[in-house]
């Protein structure tokens, strides 16, 4: 806008001194000037005519330290070359995704791949791909809008836990069993050649017409030892700052763990006290991952209700045969003694508890205090708490890899 108008204000000097001195000079410069901001506007309106372009992104759903491709293309129909062209999208992604400066000749096509990392968990939205393109004397400009507008949502990182077991409950059926069951049910597993006394409705058709033998399937015990989550999502018992603060190790906690349990084939519920209480139906498979994970993916350390409370408000939805895991960063110890009902109902429970005081530490980066002595004192508490009623604990501190905590 600024250099249209220093422009405006020499061309209308320019056209007065010409007519005022009659110079055919002046005059000359005055016909170059119109040809030039007239060859610029018809490169300009003409700047966008036949082209073709589209995006697409190969993934909208992804984890922590992924990358995510997005593939662009752009072809010109015309027999006219288009020298400059900018292509982008704009976006509210962490790490944006790159433009670039182009030019195409008649009938030519470019196709290119941008790769950006997923550094952040959340929603992200991609805008439609924005073409533009202008004169070299910056005095007109042209763009157009292509596609539609993108979701993206990162979930957290997945840690691998190969040590990993879940706490069993107080019933059989609480974990895998190495020997087979003899009863039926929903885990068949694998055939084997018929043995005299099996039943007759455990025979595999299929496996017998392809083998030529009776072949007969074999079950698993069914494991109800199922997981219930509780993620303490309280604002004054976190700390730290992006990726390395209690927020975002939670995530990555209860994602892991979750992922871990789907995977055994468990059934798992959360309960997440975010700005209001939310809780999602035990239920496993595929589809109740997705809905871990979204859920995930959304919540941020903005809660209100001690995590006392919200034990309280999810005791009702452990059956017996569950496992509760609570992950914490609170150093509040009342709250240990609302899992002593547990053991009576047949449910376990562990939890995964955050060290505070060494995230802060590691955000601030300077000397231990007073303030962070007491904080320590105040882990030990909670931690000989824990011990005291029998809960298995894990203690997570800032840099500690999970999968060899919680092992």
């Amino acid at each position: 806008m600024i250099r249209r108008l220093q422009f405006l204000i020499v061309a209308v000097a320019l056209l007065i001194a010409a007519f005022s001195t009659g110079l055919s000079f002046l005059f000359y410069v005055v016909y170059l000037g119109l040809l030039a901001i007239g060859g610029s506007y018809v490169l300009t309106r003409f700047g966008l005519a036949d082209l073709e372009a589209g995006y697409r992104v190969d993934h909208r759903q992804g984890h922590v330290g992924e990358d995510m491709r997005t593939t662009y293309s752009i072809s010109n129909s015309s027999s006219l070359p288009k020298p400059w062209l900018e292509v982008y999208n704009p976006t509210d992604l962490p790490v944006p995704l790159p433009g670039r400066a182009l030019g195409l000749r008649s009938r030519a096509q470019r196709s290119w791949i941008a790769i950006v990392p997923l550094t952040r968990r959340g929603t992200f939205r991609i805008e439609p791909m924005v073409v533009r393109t202008g004169d070299p004397f910056g005095f007109f400009e042209a763009a157009a809008t292509v596609g539609r507008p993108t979701v993206v949502t990162v979930f957290p990182r997945v840690v691998p836990l190969p040590r990993w077991r879940l706490p069993n409950a107080y019933l059989e059926g609480s974990h895998s069993a190495p020997e087979r069951s003899l009863q039926t049910t929903p885990l068949a597993t694998t055939v084997r050649p018929y043995a005299p006394g099996d039943s007759f409705n455990r025979i595999h058709w299929r496996s017998t017409a392809r083998l030529g033998e009776i072949q007969v399937k074999e079950f698993d015990l069914e494991q109800t030892a199922d997981l219930w989550l509780f993620v303490d999502l309280e604002a004054k018992v976190h700390s730290g700052e992006g990726d390395v603060s209690t927020l975002e190790e939670s995530m990555r906690v209860a994602a892991s763990i979750a992922h871990d349990a789907i995977i055994e084939n468990r059934a798992v519920g959360m309960t997440a006290s975010g700005h209001r209480l939310v809780s999602i139906p035990a239920d496993r498979g595929p589809r109740q991952r997705q809905k871990i994970m979204a859920l995930l993916a959304a919540l941020e350390g903005d809660g209100r209700i001690p995590l006392e409370e919200v034990l309280l408000a999810g005791l009702p939805k452990l059956r017996r045969g569950m496992t509760a895991v609570i992950v914490t960063a609170s150093r509040d110890r009342r709250w240990v003694r609302t899992l002593t009902s547990l053991r009576s109902r047949g449910v376990a429970a562990a939890v995964v508890a955050l060290d505070a005081g060494s995230y802060e530490a590691a955000r601030s980066r300077r000397a231990p205090g007073a303030e962070w002595e007491l904080a320590a004192q105040e882990q030990r508490a909670l931690r000989m708490a824990l011990a005291e009623y029998d809960v298995k604990a894990y203690e997570v501190h800032a840099g500690d890899h999970l999968g060899s905590v919680l092992a």
